[in-house]
């Protein structure tokens, strides 16, 4: 009876029963609630939700005395904070997957040792539904690592996007264009837009957003069949890994259109800008006349020589 009472009440009745030997000190935060747009399933898709927070962080202990000093303590706003940043990360589709990357978060501050963390769906159903977990700083597979990955994620580099327009794509210099790219020292991101002819319609502006932008990825794996450096990539962590190696790559963008929390509405123009914005690009050129119509070009490093573009 005693652990059922444990898994209903706060996190702070668990963290208390499941404390060490040694004594440590707990903040807490409690019934925090935020609407968020999540959700693996269809009806949960363009709409918030009220999901609430609630998070228990137990503390190894301070050195020498507080004096009344707030940067000597860990604030309970690193405790929103952690929730908040997380939240406009990307959309997610799991509680879980939000609780494990609020926790890690929370687990890379100084004197973060445990932490609880409760996280529930307030309108799923007549009560709450959720999860909670509770991790710990030995976990991490190395939270000096963890942290200077944080670091590194900052200072990733600064990409060329490139837009191929559909003249550009059937035109006889693309080979060329991509042989000038694929030697360019900066990473490369290649960008195409909806292909020519006819793809399927519909009368609902969500369907259609989502054929769409399968048509443009059609339009990508075309390419990728023509040349087989461009290599179709859809999440953030391919692009990433794809720069940090200097591979070419091709985006697909549905999973991060989708996922992103305030990503674009438009067309092709709007996301390829939204992306540059997202990846810190170094640069936004177009290929071919027609070139991204609307879209701000820019080259704050200079030139590039795509063979007699």
């Amino acid at each position: 009876m005693s652990e059922i009472r444990q898994a209903f009440e706060h996190p702070e009745t668990r963290a208390a029963a499941t404390a060490a030997a040694l004594p440590l000190d707990r903040i807490s935060l409690r019934d925090h609630v935020v609407d968020v747009e999540i959700g693996a399933f269809q009806a949960e898709r363009g709409t918030t939700q009220r999901v609430s927070f609630n998070i228990v962080v137990e503390l190894t202990p301070i050195s020498g005395p507080i004096e009344d000093d707030v940067d000597r303590i860990l604030s309970y706003d690193r405790l929103t904070e952690a929730i908040h940043i997380e939240l406009e990360a990307e959309r997610l589709n799991l509680l879980e997957t939000l609780a494990e990357r609020i926790a890690d978060r929370i687990l890379l501050e100084p004197r973060a040792f445990r932490v609880f963390v409760r996280v529930e769906k307030l309108d799923r159903g007549p009560g709450a539904l959720g999860v909670e977990i509770v991790r710990s700083v030995d976990q991490l597979d190395d939270p000096a690592a963890a942290a200077m990955g944080a670091t590194a994620m900052q200072m990733a580099p600064h990409p060329l996007i490139v837009h191929l327009s559909q003249e550009a794509l059937e035109s006889p210099q693309l080979s060329a264009w991509i042989d000038a790219l694929a030697d360019d020292p900066r990473p490369v991101i290649l960008t195409v837009g909806l292909p020519e002819g006819e793809w399927p319609k519909a009368g609902h502006k969500a369907a259609q957003r989502r054929i769409d932008l399968l048509a443009i990825e059609q339009n990508a794996w075309t390419l990728a069949a023509r040349d087989p450096r461009c290599v179709v990539r859809a999440s953030r962590t391919e692009l990433d890994w794809a720069m940090k190696q200097g591979e070419l790559s091709l985006w697909a963008p549905s999973k991060l259109v989708l996922d992103a929390v305030h990503g674009p509405r438009g067309g092709i123009a709007e996301m390829v800008q939204w992306l540059a914005a997202e990846l810190s690009a170094a640069a936004v050129i177009s290929l071919g006349n027609a070139g991204i119509e609307g879209a701000k070009i820019y080259a704050p490093d200079g030139p590039v020589d795509l063979a007699g573009s």
